[in-house]
């Protein structure tokens, strides 16, 4: 379910590229979990399913930062960081993420809440 606080957040991001981004991980994050609740905590959006963290979409200057919780037990490539219990990949401008691969880590990462 969309949130308006959610969606304010996102227009108002300072770079095009980063609105573009962040409304791409929000569909793909609804896509890998239909039932996920959206709200602005932490001042950033986070998704949750069955009331436990499923994901984060963090902004900072030049990068978006999609961070997958529960992820323990997830292989993730190169390119990701964090600790065992939650990985992140920061975006930047230039990069093509792969949203599929995304999709997939996070649908098993959330498997389990």
């Amino acid at each position: 379910m969309m949130n308006e606080e959610v969606s304010a957040f996102i227009l108002n991001l300072s770079q095009p590229w980063q609105i573009e981004v962040s409304n791409r991980l929000r569909q793909m994050v609804h896509q890998a979990i239909p039932e996920a609740e959206e709200r602005i905590q932490y001042k950033k959006p986070h998704f949750l399913k069955n009331g436990h963290y499923a994901a984060v979409i963090s902004p900072s200057k030049d990068a978006i930062t999609f961070m997958i919780m529960n992820a323990s037990g997830l292989t993730v490539p190169e390119g990701f960081e964090g600790p065992e219990e939650r990985k992140w990949l920061k975006i930047r401008k230039e990069d093509t993420p792969d949203y599929d691969l995304l999709s997939s880590l996070l649908v098993q990462a959330s498997s389990t809440l």
